[in-house]
């Protein structure tokens, strides 16, 4: 698999180039709320929304687990998909809650057929989990999934956190 860094908004140019967008969403689904979610929703438009609702009327009423993910329609963006993951707020006993959220969003992506996926750096917003261990994570559960998914592209929202996850990707043994 071939593992991309790129910094800017994984809801713009990022989505012609790749098969699925992941978003960092609550339980619900249906916030929208600030950051990755609200940003997806918004560029999205309401085929996304009324696919999230969809997802809590049927398959998920009670919401989507931490760590877990599901996929609804893109609608106006310009991938197929979006995969939608809970993370989990800070907390260094849930690492593996976070790396779940990108193993089980390749797993979904195998599901739906996506070769190409495009990751934002999930819970090191709102949720406050430390920049460079949210990139540690990220990379050891991408590197160590088992997926056909033939690339990943991390999308880190500023020039200052790219630059940050380039250090970090040169640092790992498997750089």
């Amino acid at each position: 698999m071939e593992l991309q860094l790129a910094s800017g908004d994984i809801t713009g140019m990022i989505c012609e180039s790749v098969d699925a967008v992941v978003s960092s969403v609550s339980a619900s689904l249906i916030s929208g709320g600030g950051g990755v979610d609200g940003a997806v929703q918004r560029a999205g438009g309401s085929a996304v929304l009324r696919a999230c609702q969809e997802i809590r009327r049927t398959s998920h009423p009670d919401g989507v687990a931490v760590g877990d993910a599901v996929a609804t329609t893109a609608g106006r963006l310009g991938c197929r998909w979006v995969i939608h993951t809970v993370g989990p707020a800070y907390d260094p006993d849930q690492s593996t809650a976070l790396r779940s959220c990108y193993t089980r969003s390749l797993a979904v992506a195998d599901e739906i057929g996506a070769g190409a996926v495009a990751f934002p750096l999930v819970s090191a917003g709102a949720l406050g989990w430390p920049v460079v261990d949210a990139i540690r994570q990220a990379l050891t559960a991408v590197r160590d999934a088992d997926t056909a998914v033939d690339r990943v592209v991390l999308i880190l929202f500023d020039q200052a956190t790219f630059s940050l996850a380039q250090e970090v990707m040169a640092q790992s043994p498997t750089g």
